[in-house]
């Protein structure tokens, strides 16, 4: 279990204006442990991370919509993060990490708060894993979610995709799937993420890419895998701020520089519009 560094608190206004109902598709929030306890079985110990946090920070980077992705130091209680989206309201959706089995009760009541999608994870403990995959698409499918998966290594991709093909239901890669920028467009893996993007039911989620490069900001060698997703997908792609950036190995970054990267990443306005707008209003029906 290691502890967590905090997050820059002192965030920068970016030069960078977002749009309208722009989405941060990929945040968390933490404690206060006081009131959330963090699980025993959990691999990081953040900082108290809250809401109240995490809507200062929204407010300072001018984003108006939100995705709250479950963390893994709560485990599989999610009381935190709809807690959450009770307070946040319509401008928030939240994905669960939770195993299969809740009754249609619970699940009903997670979708009125605005509950969008389960997420499995090779990355953290104390949660669900892809030994889960199938049930959790069942579930998924029956309630208009999709699936969130969180990759340790790219190459578990490869050796997950003809599970994910065989269930037929939408689902997002977390961070690229983990593809490093020294890995890049000639990789394995980067060719088994075209080839799910190609089947219109896969998602690329363009979130703490930091984590990926090998270079120092703007961590130019994501470009050309970055660049080329936009270009051939641009229908398929969600940003994420992945505040307060949780199992951060690299220097910590500052989230006004990281909304400073899009229109590095994504330079055309009609694009941008579709990946901080459009695509997410239709993934986590806004």
């Amino acid at each position: 279990m290691q502890d967590c560094p905090a997050p820059d608190r002192h965030t920068k206004s970016p030069r960078f204006q977002m749009p309208p109902d722009a989405c941060d598709c990929h945040a968390h929030v933490f404690g206060p442990q006081a009131r959330y306890p963090f699980s025993p079985q959990r691999s990081y110990t953040p900082e108290d991370c809250t809401v109240e946090d995490y809507e200062r920070l929204l407010a300072t980077l001018g984003i108006d919509r939100a995705v709250i992705v479950h963390g893994g130091a709560h485990g599989t209680d999610n009381e935190v993060t709809l807690n959450a989206l009770e307070r946040m309201g319509a401008r928030a959706r939240g994905i669960v990490v939770l195993p299969p089995g809740s009754s249609h009760a619970q699940r009903h009541r997670m979708h009125d708060l605005g509950i969008r999608g389960y997420r499995m994870s090779t990355v953290v403990g104390g949660g669900v894993g892809f030994d889960q995959l199938e049930a959790l698409s069942a579930e998924a499918k029956e309630m208009g979610w999709h699936l969130v998966l969180h990759f340790k290594h790219a190459n578990e991709l490869i050796e997950l995709a003809p599970r994910i093909q065989a269930q037929h239901v939408d689902y997002v890669l977390d961070h690229l799937a983990r593809i490093r920028g020294d890995e890049g467009l000639d990789s394995p893996a980067f060719g088994t993420l075209a080839r799910l993007l190609d089947t219109g039911h896969a998602w690329v989620k363009l979130a703490s890419l930091y984590r990926l490069s090998s270079q120092a900001y703007p961590h130019a060698d994501m470009l050309p895998m970055i660049h080329r997703v936009v270009q051939m997908w641009p229908d398929r792609i969600i940003w994420g701020s992945n505040w307060p950036h949780p199992i951060c190995p690299v220097s910590m970054p500052n989230d006004g520089d990281l909304v400073d990267l899009i229109p590095l990443w994504v330079p055309d306005a009609a694009a941008r519009q579709k990946v901080l707008v459009d695509n997410p209003a239709r993934l986590y029906s806004f």
